[in-house]
């Protein structure tokens, strides 16, 4: 079991192409750890974002009547993936990990996997 300073460190160093990686509470937008982002990309502030993205996406599965549960979100940029990926198990309710990518330097089923992988091992 990793802690999120650990599991964000790992997706960092261990995810080709990945630039920033943030865990972050949807109910309040708030993150709750990142690592890496640039001072052009404030990671809390596409963090807080995002947390529409994921209530705006639950809303409409509402509206029509969805039953199945989001796994990933991904958000194709010119020159990034995005990458949100919802918490499931114990103490991951409300919680998201959101991975940026490079897209010249990521294999995106790669990143997935090991994204999946490091949820796994996280302990919120």
């Amino acid at each position: 079991m990793a802690n999120t300073e650990t599991a964000l460190k790992e997706a960092l160093t261990s995810i080709e192409g990945a630039t920033g990686v943030a865990l972050v509470d949807y109910t309040s937008g708030m993150a709750l750890g990142t690592m890496g982002g640039s001072k052009s990309f404030d990671l809390n502030v596409a963090a807080a974002g995002n947390t529409d993205v994921i209530r705006s996406k639950m809303r409409t599965m509402e509206h029509l009547g969805l039953k199945g549960e989001i796994e990933d979100i991904l958000i194709s940029l010119s020159d990034q993936y995005h990458l949100i990926r919802l918490l499931k198990g114990r103490g991951g309710n409300g919680l998201f990990l959101y991975l940026v990518l490079d897209s010249s330097r990521a294999n995106l089923a790669m990143a997935r996997h090991q994204l999946k992988k490091i949820e796994e091992d996280l302990e919120v």
